[in-house]
């Protein structure tokens, strides 16, 4: 699943994509290196960034899903988008988007987004965070660790519970895939925890997506200090692995032929199998 931010303040890569010919040449590259879902976002979710108004998110995606959609090299990826926004969602899916990647676990715009799913039969990635990202913290800056009595419990929890609501509203369990939410309002040791306990939430009898990529509890585990995202490529890589074999079957990366190659290396069963676009 590769990362495409159409945004300026995204923690890794936030402005490289200036405009829809950029991001279609990237798309284009990720594509040929293995990709197969192209994650488009137009607000970045970093800890402490700015909230953007559905219509400026639009702005800046809806070009891009279009000129991604006009390539028949590219007919064979699916999309997803990067939103909370049930706006965001209904109008990139008319555009010819296949899933809803949702941070926020639909606190955020939940009737709006489930109405959608519903209607459109799009897929969906249901991810447990603990506030909203302006009122985050990177992973290695707390002061005082986030406070849960059992991490791992409560996030599959969280996520039985969101699974059952879909189900409820008529969208079924196959069009979802759950996320930990790697990063987003967990410490690094929380965030190790969740990784090596992944059979924990299989059992929910879905797909586990594993979204560390460059995030700075991967450079605190791997350099063991601060560091910038530049510097956590092995890490990611590392740590990718152990989530492989703890389970996670989808991995929302920055680097796609880093991964390409290490899961080609270990010959994951399923974990480079085509994608079905009638949702993830």
């Amino acid at each position: 699943m590769a990362i495409l931010n159409i945004t300026p303040d995204s923690f890794s890569d936030g402005g490289k994509l200036a405009t829809a010919d950029d991001a279609v040449r990237t798309a284009e590259q990720f594509a040929a290196q293995g990709a197969c879902v192209l994650d488009i976002g137009g607000e970045s979710t970093r800890p402490g960034s700015t909230p953007v108004a559905a219509e400026e998110q639009l702005r800046r995606i809806l070009p891009v899903v279009r000129a991604i959609r006009s390539r028949r090299s590219l007919d064979h990826v699916a999309i997803s988008i990067d939103t909370t926004s049930g706006a965001v969602a209904e109008q990139t899916l008319l555009a010819g988007a296949d899933a809803i990647n949702d941070v926020s676990g639909m606190a955020d715009d939940g009737e709006k987004m489930i109405g959608i799913l519903r209607k459109s039969g799009a897929g969906y990635v249901l991810m447990h965070r603990r506030l909203p990202s302006p009122q985050e913290s990177y992973s290695d800056g707390y002061s005082a660790a986030p406070a849960y009595t059992d991490v791992v419990g409560q996030i599959r929890d969280f996520l039985s519970a969101g699974l059952t609501r879909l189900e409820s509203e008529g969208v079924s369990r196959e069009r979802v895939v759950v996320d930990p939410g790697l990063g987003f309002g967990k410490t690094v040791d929380q965030c190790l925890q969740l990784i090596g306990r992944t059979p924990e939430l299989l059992t929910l009898g879905r797909p586990v997506l594993s979204g560390l990529s460059r995030k700075s509890f991967v450079g605190r585990i791997s350099l063991g200090r601060d560091s910038t995202p530049d510097e956590r490529l092995p890490g990611t890589l590392s740590l990718s692995m152990e989530h492989f074999r703890a389970g996670a079957r989808l991995f929302r990366v920055h680097d796609v032929a880093a991964h390409a190659e290490i899961f080609a290396i270990s010959r994951p069963s399923g974990a480079m199998n085509p994608v079905d676009k009638s949702g993830i």
